[in-house]
C-alpha cells in the first residue's frame, strides 16, 4: 500500500475520534470514557456471553476484565455463571445499567444529529453514504481467515449453515450423504484444509479443500459466506487463499462444481479465472464444472 494511503487513513481516524469526543475521560457528560461506555452499551438488555462480547469487542482479556469489574463496581452490571451451562459466563445490566444504556442510546442520537445539522441536504446523503461504505470496508478489514480443524465449534457453525442454505436453495434440497464426500479426515492436513473466515468472534464463512496429490489436483468444497456480510468481497477472498493454499503444496489444477441456483457463485468463479469445463465427476447436486490452472496464474504473477 502506497504512504499516501497511510496518510488518509492517519487523518481520517484523528477526525473522526475528535468529532465523536473519543478523547474525553466524560464521553457524552456520562462521566466515564468512550471504551467504558461501548462495553456498557453494547451489552445485551437480555445479557450477554462474557466471551463473546470480548470477541465482538476485540479486546485484551485483562483490560476487559477490568473495565468490567469498574463497570461491576458502579452497580450497573453483574457477571455470574449461565444457569445452563456453569463454563460459561454472562454478564448481566442492572435496573440501573438499564437505565444508563438508554441515556447513552439518547446521547448518541443527539450526538449524530449535531454532526448532520449544520450540512444542507444533499451533504447529509454524501455523509450517510460515506459512512455506509466506509463502515463496510472496515468491517471487511476486520476479519480474520484461518486454517481450522473440522470438529472447531465454528467450523461445526459454517458447515451446518452451508448445509441449510443449499437445503433451501436447491430444487430438490440437499442431502450431504448423497453428495461427494467431504469428510472431516479429508478437510484435514494433509488431505486437505478448511479455512473459517472469522468477523468479530463470529465465524462467517468457509472454504475447504480435498488434495489429489498424484493427479496434483484439488477440489474447492464447502464455500459458505453469511448472509450478514455478503458485499465485502469474502467470496473471493476466500477463493484466493484457497488458490493460494493448494499452490504451496504443490497443486496444478484447482476444480469445483456448482448449482445452477447459485447464480452468485457461478458469476464469482467466472470473474475469478475459472473456465467451466465438462463434467469431470458424477456429484448429483452439480449442473455447472470449473477448473483453474494454477501454472497459468503463476507465470503471470
Amino acid at each position: 500500500m502506497r504512504k499516501d494511503q497511510i496518510d488518509v487513513v492517519r487523518r481520517f481516524n484523528r477526525a473522526i475520534t475528535q468529532r465523536v469526543g473519543a478523547l474525553d475521560d466524560a464521553y457524552l457528560s456520562r462521566g466515564r470514557s468512550l471504551g467504558l461506555s461501548r462495553l456498557l452499551w453494547e451489552i445485551e438488555p437480555t445479557g450477554s456471553e462474557v466471551r463473546q462480547l470480548r470477541a465482538r469487542l476485540g479486546l485484551d482479556s485483562g483490560y476487559f476484565s477490568r473495565q468490567l469489574r469498574r463497570l461491576e463496581a458502579d452497580g450497573l452490571v453483574t457477571t455470574d455463571a449461565d444457569d445452563s451451562d456453569g463454563r460459561v459466563r454472562r454478564v448481566q445490566l442492572t435496573r440501573n445499567g438499564l437505565a444508563e444504556r438508554a441515556v447513552l442510546e439518547s446521547s448518541s442520537d443527539e450526538l449524530a444529529a449535531s454532526m448532520l445539522e449544520a450540512l444542507t441536504e444533499s451533504q447529509r446523503d454524501r455523509l450517510i453514504g460515506a459512512m455506509i461504505d466506509v463502515e463496510r470496508l472496515i468491517l471487511a478489514s476486520q476479519v480474520r481467515v484461518q486454517i481450522v480443524d473440522p470438529p472447531d465449534r465454528d467450523s461445526r457453525h459454517c458447515l451446518r449453515s452451508y448445509f441449510e442454505e443449499l437445503g433451501r436453495r436447491f430444487d430438490t434440497g440437499f442431502d450431504p450423504a448423497q453428495s461427494i464426500s467431504a469428510s472431516d479426515e479429508e478437510m484435514t492436513l494433509p488431505n486437505g484444509l478448511l479455512l473459517v473466515a472469522n468477523l468479530l468472534g463470529s465465524p462467517v464463512g468457509c472454504g475447504a479443500l480435498k488434495f489429489h496429490p498424484d493427479a496434483r489436483i484439488a477440489e474447492v468444497k464447502r464455500m459458505w459466506t453469511s448472509p450478514d456480510v455478503r458485499g465485502l468481497g469474502l467470496g473471493r477472498r476466500l477463493l484466493e487463499r484457497l488458490a493460494a493454499e493448494a499452490e504451496a503444496r504443490g497443486m496444478m489444477i484447482l476444480r469445483l462444481e456448482t448449482n445452477r441456483s447459485l447464480t452468485e457463485a457461478r458469476h464469482l468463479y467466472e470473474t475469478a479465472g475459472f473456465a467451466e469445463v465438462e463434467a469431470f465427476n458424477d456429484e448429483p447436486y452439480a449442473h455447472h464444472w470449473f477448473q483453474k490452472d494454477l501454472r497459468r496464474d503463476r507465470k503471470r504473477h
